[in-house]
């Protein structure tokens, strides 16, 4: 059996981990580039969601390369995410290749029905196995969300803000490559301390603006122009409502793991504005927004796919709560047409913006 599975950020590094730790080989995709999205775009229907697009174009090269089984998350409620799995099945069958997926569908009072799948992939596996697979799969997890919040955090204060980005891409390398546990972890240490070595502007307060929206083009750097780079060498520190492990406590195990206080209060914030579930992340991205609000953030920028529901549905909301609450909201859409220069030119009109706000304020 030779796995696969779509990128998401840096989703491959703890789920290669887990796989490989489970005795299964494991072909990656390709790194996203350009010829990823034409795969995807061209044998996708046109209307649906960049996210579905990238994710057959990622197939379809890790199919070419040999793999043999897709590994394929599912989704409950509206959002178009759970259909993800059968339409692409569908386009890959038409397409001629031959493969088997397994998707994996929320627990959420399913627990069975999850089980099943997992026992048709791992058959009589010993549990023992499971776990010590598990444990380096979500260790590698918390380290690269960790590695994540410290480039965000210190980015903006460096001289030299590509040396910081350069050290923390040698920090994901580490990591990937760690096969102990306390070694991912000293891992982490070691990057942190490099970062902290480097030299930092003096006497520096940075915008803070928090990024909320669609959980893959958070995630995805190529998907959403690499944002949290480009805020961060134009000296803004940003704030990411949404990691990789928090997908997987949501996704993977029941709600016992999750933040549920943060949780709680999250969806009482978004209450007032939007109070019921619509899927996706779209309460969330409403929430979260109120909350960065009450904690002094500069701004808020949203991000969503073309036509995703749920985030358009949070998209008309957030007008209000920037005119209620005084934070600037800017919400970029995506796809495959959107281009780095307009999306640049936005993105530094809006930092301008909070930074006359700022400047007002202190007057």
């Amino acid at each position: 059996m030779k796995i696969t599975f779509p990128h998401m950020g840096t989703m491959a590094i703890p789920a290669k981990a887990l796989f490989e730790e489970l005795g299964f080989d494991v072909i990656l995709p390709p790194p996203i580039t350009k010829k990823t999205l034409d795969l995807g775009v061209k044998h996708s229907p046109e209307f649906a969601c960049l996210p579905l697009k990238m994710n057959v174009g990622n197939y379809i090269e890790a199919l070419e390369l040999g793999a043999d089984t897709i590994i394929m998350g599912g989704g409950v409620g509206p959002c178009r995410f759970g259909y993800y799995g059968e339409v692409q099945k569908e386009i890959l069958r038409d397409l001629g290749y031959e493969f088997e997926m397994i998707i994996f569908e929320p627990m959420q009072g399913r627990w069975k029905d999850f089980y099943k799948k997992v026992r048709s992939l791992l058959g009589k596996m010993s549990l023992l196995k499971l776990k010590s697979a598990w444990d380096k799969g979500w260790a590698k997890a918390k380290a690269v969300d960790r590695l994540d919040s410290l480039i965000n955090k210190t980015r903006p204060y460096l001289i030299d803000p590509k040396k910081g980005t350069q050290i923390y891409k040698e920090g994901l390398s580490l990591v990937d490559e760690s096969n102990d546990i306390k070694n991912i972890e000293k891992s982490v240490d070691l990057i942190e301390g490099r970062l902290n070595c480097l030299k930092r502007k003096k006497n520096f307060k940075p915008l803070k603006v928090g990024l909320v929206g669609e959980i893959y083009v958070v995630l995805e750097p190529f998907t959403n122009l690499n944002i949290e780079e480009k805020l961060g060498e134009l000296g803004v520190l940003v704030d990411r409502s949404i990691f990789l492990t928090d997908w997987i406590k949501e996704h993977m195990a029941l709600n016992l793991f999750r933040d549920l206080k943060h949780n709680r209060n999250v969806r009482e914030a978004a209450k007032p504005y939007l109070n019921h579930f619509v899927g996706g992340h779209g309460i969330e991205s409403v929430g979260e927004t109120v909350l960065y609000s009450r904690e002094g953030y500069d701004g808020v920028i949203h991000l969503l796919p073309f036509t995703c529901m749920p985030e358009i549905i949070a998209q008309s909301v957030l007008p209000t709560i920037s005119k209620e609450k005084d934070i600037p909201v800017l919400s970029l859409s995506v796809d495959e047409h959107t281009g780095d220069a307009g999306f640049v030119t936005r993105l530094e009109a809006f930092i301008d913006l909070l930074a006359r706000k700022k400047e007002e304020v202190v007057v």
